[in-house]
């Protein structure tokens, strides 16, 4: 009897270890791969196809492909980075062609469509990895197109794509006043929603009313992180090279609009906080003070190639997140700039946007409450009680639990 047990149970274990991988752990599949739900639409139209390097299949083939090959593919659209996205931050690109299509950009000057761009298509789709964070502009691209869309009458079709941070909301919401390309709506720091969630949420909330569908993932829920889709990963611009780069993103991204540097100019960017005047001593020891779980923090310096401090021997921390979907990116960020801000008041500084009034560090906050010093307490209740109230408003536009 014993050794038949034996036998039942490695019998089982072989079994088990011959399913597919979509049995034993169902792989997360982007709305592109869903054909059959937007062939309909699709059809007999002038297709329009805003997106970039991101937009690929499981198996990495491009979605310009894809829609190439099913349908008549008349024109491209893109965001920042540009079409390959190797175009560095902020600046712009004029249009191109790719393949004979033409490619238009829609950032710089014209962020958004034109009427003649949009005399190409009949219909527009949208595929874009957004990495879950405010002041990221990609949505702000698909926000502007849908706008011009609705205007032209032109339908807008979204493949949805996994949020890299999961369903979580955290942060301050945008506040009047404080509106930008890096931020358009009053949302969440890290707002918790898939591309197809926010394009339906600001469809109905902010009445765009463009005549909207979103082909939605299969088996993606708000509880995933990136490393839990079974996707792989493309690098959404050059300073998120990996997706636990997005995680970084969402704690310093802010930090880097003051005169702190956040490793920009390095093989990790955002993995830093730390300036020349900063003491990695200090700095660490101020830190680790604060004793936050799932956080770790290395003395370190570094020299940036380019950017903030070019050349120069750059002192302060490397983050480490042991368990990010258990850390608050927003508080972490904030407490970070607080803490070195009580360091050093006289050198962490927070520059004008220069161009426009305001502060830079204010704009892609959402809010002056960092510049302004207030105590961290009487900040994150308020976030916290700003994001319940958002996390209630956004309820009839979730697609995923």
């Amino acid at each position: 009897m014993k050794f038949l047990f034996k036998g039942i149970v490695f019998a089982l274990l072989l079994l088990l270890s011959n399913q597919p991988a979509a049995e034993t752990a169902a792989r997360v599949v982007p709305g592109v791969e869903r054909v059959a739900e937007y062939d309909g639409l699709l059809q007999g139209k002038r297709v329009g196809l805003l997106t970039n390097q991101t937009g690929v299949d499981s198996k990495l083939r491009s979605t310009v492909d894809i829609l190439w090959e099913r349908y008549h593919l008349t024109a491209l659209f893109v965001p920042e980075h540009g079409f390959y996205g190797a175009i560095k931050a902020g600046e712009e690109f004029s249009d191109d062609d790719f393949h004979g299509l033409e490619v238009f950009s829609l950032y710089g000057d014209s962020k958004r469509p034109s009427d003649e761009m949009l005399q190409e298509i009949d219909v527009l789709c949208v595929d874009l990895q957004d990495i879950g964070v405010r002041h990221y502009t990609y949505v702000s691209s698909m926000a502007y197109a849908m706008e011009a869309c609705a205007k032209a009458g032109k339908p807008v079709v979204v493949f949805d794509r996994p949020n890299p941070l999961g369903g979580k909301i955290e942060g301050p919401v945008l506040k009047p006043g404080y509106e930008s390309f890096i931020g358009l709506y009053a949302m969440p720091l890290r707002h918790g929603l898939t591309i197809g969630e926010y394009a339906a949420y600001i469809n109905g909330h902010y009445g765009i009313g463009c005549q909207l569908t979103v082909i939605p993932m299969k088996n993606w829920k708000r509880s995933m992180l990136w490393q839990d889709t079974g996707l792989l990963w493309v690098g959404t611009s050059p300073l998120i090279p990996t997706a636990d780069t997005a995680f970084l993103y969402a704690v310093t991204g802010v930090a880097g609009d003051t005169s702190l540097s956040v490793g920009v100019g390095t093989a990790k960017p955002f993995y830093y906080v730390g300036a020349p005047f900063a003491d990695e001593e200090q700095v660490y020891a101020a830190l680790t003070e604060l004793n936050l779980p799932y956080v770790l923090f290395r003395p370190a310096a570094f020299i940036p190639r380019y950017g903030k401090y070019k050349d120069e021997l750059v002192k302060g921390v490397e983050i480490y997140l042991t368990e990010p979907d258990k850390v608050n990116t927003a508080e972490l960020g904030y407490l970070i700039v607080y803490k070195l801000h009580q360091l050093y008041p006289e050198q962490v500084l927070f520059p004008e946007r220069g161009y426009v009034d305001g502060y830079k560090a204010d704009i892609a906050l959402g809010e002056d409450s960092l510049r302004l010093n207030e105590a961290p307490e009487t900040v994150f209740a308020r976030w916290r009680s700003e994001d319940a109230a958002f996390a209630r408003e956004i309820r009839p536009y979730l697609l995923y639990k």
